[in-house]
């Protein structure tokens, strides 16, 4: 019985039976529900809707869209103050809560599963579970939890998963598929992939619990959310040597956890049957186990999520043996599609500027580039003398910076948006090096490090308060890159002064040093790397083979929706690639539709700020679960791909309405349709 165990822990909890059968088994071939072997201790508890709920920790609408809740006690926040807080900045990080935006009329907590706008506040009852998913060294620890909404209904049986984006923690899809399963009826399977919150402090050798709640590394042993691998005379070395550092999870598990990200997103469904039969499951005739009430031939399963967790569920579904998951529904998806020559994606009739490169390559090369357009006449002038960039002013060094971004694979959509995104890819740059090349945080790859700072760029103590606070904070980030190389000692990388230039150019020395390591050749002249670097960059680049799509999608129905102006994860790169990359792998049994969506951006945040240039993108990710909804429930048609045109604001005073964000055509005009010839996918322009 030890082989058929781990058949259930690994795969499908609907082949329980056939298993037994097989074996010869002399117990009732009945389809037992049984916990995965992965899964930890499991939590629950259980909101009313009224003081708490699943969907806003009971702040409604009103709450979500006002400023942070204040704790009791900041320095000794509870469980409870700590997940409302985390669902409050987590719900925010992804969404536009202005109401001329959008808030309130076309999405948010009161706005409910028909788009019919209520009066309510949006409060959702259920249950919520929370477990860690691990081999039993404490070092993974990936967070699950399963919300199942009083509305849940077994006779009409649906999941929808929510695996974080960014490196947010288990609340990260809250706002986002989390909201739609809510609403729809649905338990919601989540995931923090093994790269959420978890922060780790020098100073007091502290972690994160499950809960959110700080403890020592010593006192929370297995159940902490991340410790990094030092021995204690490390640690200490690490702490006298470079005061104030701290520890993110994301960059310094040594994990490399993108590997498994859709890996943890199959985890999150079968925690979600566990659950659900759990529930709703009849006793077995021990009368203690439960019986499967509620498989993959009767429930709907939706992969769902944006950006990190975009990618997390076409992972997942390409992985997917087991038929766990019936569709596919993302937006913005940072997936990694393998460059080969076998797929051309053409603009317009013409080849893109550059495509499917990974994402550590061209978020290392707009590292470089985006600080320049954003004002910071140290590193355009740094970049001129390293040869790099050129233009005898600064408007035309930032105008060669855009140029080399658009003929690098961004297209002139997010030309007005090169400049916010500077900050967003120094993290990623610093982030996913670490990640891909397993680097221990004592490593200080390329110089760079995390702390807080001061107004001056000085790392300092985290407080207290922040220390408490971070289970929450982290979805927004606390921390800031520091790169210890600089001229005159360890400075925030934005007052960086780099060795070679002597110029206050925002740490360019170190980001050059991340480019090597992402593209294994010198920056600058193109030329092999020294032996020392050239290995760091071997691990890096293994590391980002590891987390490359295969674009099999196994035949499962998809839809991928992406902006145009999205620059944080450029189209050429991600979703446009990877139609093409699944054209080859599937060929004609592909059920993939791509929907290309004008004037939107990554962040939906965005809109406000930019409301001549940016709509929410966000309206789209609930068409397209509706759409893939209704194609799972009574085979309706999937929207044929395609190019939505949207329409901008004159300001942000003028309420967005649906004018402004038409729906996904069921049959497009002929000049806005999206095709796919053989491996050729045709984008119009």
């Amino acid at each position: 019985m030890k082989n058929i165990k781990s058949a259930f822990h690994t795969g499908s909890l609907a082949i329980a039976a056939t298993a037994l059968v097989a074996c010869g088994s002399n117990q009732d071939p009945e389809s037992l529900n049984v916990l995965p072997a992965y899964l930890g201790p499991i939590t629950s508890a259980s909101y009313d809707g009224v003081s708490n709920d699943l969907l806003t920790a009971g702040l409604g609408k009103t709450g979500l869209g006002g400023v942070t809740p204040d704790y009791a006690d900041p320095a000794n926040p509870s469980a409870v103050e700590l997940r409302r807080n985390a669902i409050h900045a987590n719900y925010r990080a992804v969404l536009d809560i202005n109401a001329n935006s959008g808030y309130g009329t076309l999405y948010g907590p009161n706005v409910d599963a028909s788009g019919a706008v209520t009066a309510g506040e949006g409060k959702v009852a259920g249950s919520e579970y929370l477990a860690y998913a691990d081999d039993g060294s404490g070092k993974l620890n990936v967070t699950l939890m399963v919300q199942v909404p009083a509305s849940f209904d077994p006779a009409n049986a649906c999941i929808v998963t929510g695996t974080s984006s960014g490196s947010r923690g288990i609340y990260g899809a809250i706002g986002s598929s989390g909201e739609w399963g809510l609403k729809k009826g649905c338990a919601v399977a989540y995931s923090d992939k093994g790269s959420g919150t978890g922060l780790y402090t020098f100073d007091d050798d502290a972690v994160n619990l499950q809960s959110g709640v700080r403890a020592t590394r010593a006192a929370a042993g297995k159940n902490a959310l991340f410790a990094p691998v030092l021995s204690d005379a490390e640690r200490l070395a690490f702490a006298l040597a470079y005061p104030n550092r701290v520890a993110m999870k994301h960059a310094h598990s040594q994990q490399n956890p993108e590997q498994d990200w859709g890996k943890s997103t199959l985890q999150a469904i079968e925690f979600a049957y566990y659950v659900l039969n759990e529930k709703y499951g009849v006793l077995a005739s021990d009368g203690k186990r439960h019986l499967l009430r509620l498989t993959p031939k009767n429930t709907i399963t939706i992969a769902s999520s944006i950006s990190n967790g975009g990618g997390s569920a076409l992972r997942a579904a390409e992985q997917d043996t087991l038929g766990l998951i019936g569709g596919v529904a993302v937006t913005e998806p940072q997936v990694q599609a393998k460059a080969t020559p076998a797929y051309t994606v053409r603009q317009g009739g013409a080849p893109v500027s550059a495509q499917a490169k990974p994402l550590l390559d061209y978020a290392s090369y707009a590292a470089l580039f985006q600080p320049c357009i954003a004002g910071s006449s140290g590193r355009c002038t740094a970049l001129v003398g390293k040869g790099l960039l050129t233009g005898a002013d600064l408007a035309t060094q930032q105008s060669n910076a855009k140029a080399k971004l658009k003929a690098y694979g961004w297209l002139s959509d997010s030309d007005p948006l090169q400049a916010g995104h500077a900050v967003a890819n120094v993290l990623v740059a610093v982030s996913y090096v670490n990640a891909y090349g397993k680097f221990s945080v004592t490593d200080k790859v390329c110089g760079f490090s995390f702390a807080a700072t001061d107004s001056t760029g000085n790392p300092i103590a985290y407080t207290p308060v922040q220390k408490a606070g971070s289970y929450a904070l982290q979805s927004s980030g606390i921390g800031n890159v520091v790169y210890e190389d600089s001229v005159g000692g360890a400075k925030a990388y934005a007052f960086g002064v780099s060795q070679s230039t002597g110029l206050a150019d925002q740490s360019l020395d170190g980001f050059l040093c991340l480019r090597a390591l992402a593209t294994g050749v010198d920056p600058i002249n193109g030329g092999a790397l020294a032996p020392a670097l050239a290995a760091r960059s071997q691990r890096v680049r293994d590391g980002i083979a590891q987390v490359q799509a295969t674009g099999n999608l196994r035949g499962k129905p998809a839809i991928i929706v992406h902006g145009r102006a999205d620059t944080l994860i450029p189209v050429n790169h991600a979703s446009r690639a990877y139609v093409g990359l699944n054209a080859a792998a599937e060929g004609s049994a592909s059920k993939l539709r791509y929907i290309e969506v004008s004037n939107a951006n990554h962040f939906d945040s965005f809109t406000n700020a930019l409301p001549t240039v940016i709509v929410p993108l966000h309206v789209y990710l609930n068409r397209a679960l509706d759409a893939m909804y209704a194609n799972l429930k009574t085979a309706q048609a999937l929207p044929p791909s395609q190019v939505v045109r949207t329409v901008t604001r004159a300001d942000a005073t003028t309420p967005i309405t649906v004018a402004n964000v038409p729906p996904i055509a069921a049959a497009p005009a002929a000049a806005n349709v999206i095709s796919v010839s053989g491996t050729v996918v045709d984008v119009p322009n």
